[in-house]
């Protein structure tokens, strides 16, 4: 049965949450990433940190315990979990320029075999900058992208971006609807895939080789 948009996020979300571990401090790029703070497994207490000054985020706010003053870089709003910490700018980015943060969860609009990562320039569409992602890319321990396979059935996993980079070999682990595919010596390998699709359907919607893992197995959220 096809997912929708929210759905597939939301799956994506799940997968990339089995990925942190206990005790990380953990930086969530805007749009999909910020949904994986909602489903950290319980047996976890993984740290999220915001880069407009925070650490400490919690999942995404009701109507109980909602406070428009508390948003993410992205301006969506967020709650704050007890032992949180406001802090400004230039301490936010000390963190992660310093190699604080263990992992970095960001989209992408493509990814190259090599692990370049293009995030933040659409042709034609007006973009204020590439955020935080760039120093993210380059001071987090490890860079996991979350994203959906395609745009509108166009390719995101590439031989080469076409993109301006936001890192060159930056990325190691890419969770979407499709499969989990670890960037490594041989370019993309497929780790684990849906059952709602086969090899051959992954492959069609990457644009590079796909080398599928002797251990494959199927993907749980």
């Amino acid at each position: 049965m096809a997912m929708d948009k929210q759905q597939t996020q939301e799956f994506i979300a799940k997968r990339v949450a089995r990925e942190l571990q206990h005790g990380e401090l953990v930086n969530l790029g805007i749009g999909l990433p910020t949904l994986v703070a909602n489903f950290v497994p319980e047996d976890r207490e993984v740290i999220f940190q915001s880069e407009n000054g925070m650490v400490g985020v919690g999942p995404a706010p009701d109507e109980s315990n909602h406070d428009a003053h508390i948003s993410n870089a992205g301006g969506m709003p967020v709650t704050i979990l007890t032992g949180g910490a406001f802090f400004d700018s230039a301490t936010s980015f000390g963190l992660i320029r310093g190699g604080h943060v263990a992992t970095t969860v960001l989209g992408a609009l493509q990814v190259a075999q090599n692990g370049d990562i293009a995030n933040y320039m659409i042709p034609g569409k007006m973009v204020p900058g590439m955020g935080g992602a760039m120093d993210l890319t380059s001071g987090a321990k490890r860079v996991i992208v979350a994203m959906e396979h395609t745009n509108k059935g166009n390719p995101k996993l590439l031989k080469e971006c076409t993109l301006p980079l936001t890192a060159v070999k930056a990325v190691k682990l890419i969770v979407t609807e499709m499969g989990v595919i670890e960037v490594n010596e041989k370019g993309f390998e497929l780790i684990e895939i849906n059952p709602e699709y086969t090899v051959e359907e992954v492959q069609a919607a990457t644009d590079a080789p796909l080398h599928i893992s002797p251990n494959l197995i199927d993907m749980v959220v």
